[in-house]
């Protein structure tokens, strides 16, 4: 038999950063591709879905992910150029972006059914490629677990378009198994009311588990036994870069530890008590936290992991 495996779907890009008008540097980046590398680095076999182009910077992106031991997939490398994303950053560090991307995807791409399919962020909102990763994750649903972070980019989002854009991310919800989100990703999706307010909303959509993080205040899961907080853990932050795709690959991760992913384990993910989605959230944060201690999106591998755990970390 052959081991299972990760699908995940989404873009890949370069970010370009920006200071006082000179270019700063030139980072891998792209929330999807994150979530594969960081997978891949769990030791995890990882199928990784894109669209860039045969460029420089794809072969960049080519290159970043298969050292990192992601396999991809082919013709995910048929775009006239590989996307960027510029971020312009004041005088506080602050960044304001702006994207050069064209999110495209055709066919079903030649890999065995997943055990877990993923994507989130541009690659569920932007037209065209929108649509199709909605139907490939919606082909997978009858053998993977499907996991999604919507991971809001409201700097692509149109006049106009945020009710469209809010109606594509509730759909993909109520087709999902597990979700992550930021709060500022609830914020934005629905400014009304608490994230808590908004798990539970979403949780009764169809999802398991739905995952909040919260930055220095931690985060928090929701499932049918009920709803489990855990505090953030101590480190000195370089940077936030990352953390939310760390925390959503050291989630995958830690479910898939414990048997309950694949369509054949919906209701036993269903059925998850507080107690182990507690020691799950806290395995996702721990991933979180070693990737913001370090500068840029270098998400950990299995061994610093485990290494951190019962060390000065955890505080």
């Amino acid at each position: 038999m052959t081991a299972p495996r990760a699908l995940v779907i989404g873009e890949a890009l370069i970010d370009i950063v920006e200071r006082g008008g000179e270019v700063e540097g030139e980072y891998v980046g792209g929330s999807p591709l994150n979530v594969a590398v960081g997978l891949a680095r769990l030791g995890r076999d990882v199928d990784f879905l894109t669209h860039i182009g045969t460029d420089d910077r794809g072969r960049r992106i080519v290159d970043y992910a298969e050292q990192a031991g992601v396999q991809m997939v082919s013709g995910s490398t048929t775009a006239a150029r590989t996307p960027t994303a510029r971020a312009m950053l004041d005088e506080q560090g602050s960044a304001r972006y702006e994207f050069d991307i064209d999110w495209q995807l055709s066919g079903t791409p030649e890999v065995a059914p997943p055990l877990v399919a993923h994507s989130g962020s541009i690659a569920t909102t932007l037209e065209p490629g929108c649509r199709a990763t909605a139907a490939l994750l919606d082909t997978y649903h009858t053998a993977a677990t499907v996991t999604f972070d919507p991971n809001v980019r409201p700097a692509l989002v149109g006049d106009g378009e945020a009710q469209t854009v809010r109606g594509r991310i509730a759909r993909l919800i109520e087709r999902c198994d597990v979700v992550k989100a930021s709060d500022e990703d609830m914020e934005w999706l629905d400014p009304d009311r608490s994230p808590e307010e908004k798990a539970q909303t979403w949780l009764s959509l169809g999802p398991s588990i739905v995952a909040v993080t919260m930055g220095g205040r931690g985060a928090f899961a929701t499932c049918a036994a009920g709803t489990v907080h855990v505090p953030a853990y101590r480190v000195e932050v370089v940077d936030t870069v990352g953390a939310g795709d760390a925390f959503m690959a050291g989630l995958i991760d830690a479910l898939w530890s414990l048997d309950l992913l694949g369509a054949q384990r919906r209701r036993d993910l269903a059925r998850i008590d507080t107690a182990t989605l507690t020691e799950v959230v806290r395995t996702a944060a721990l991933s979180s936290a070693l990737t913001v201690a370090r500068p840029g999106a270098q998400l950990p591998d299995r061994a610093t992991r485990d290494a951190a755990r019962g060390s000065a970390i955890l505080g």
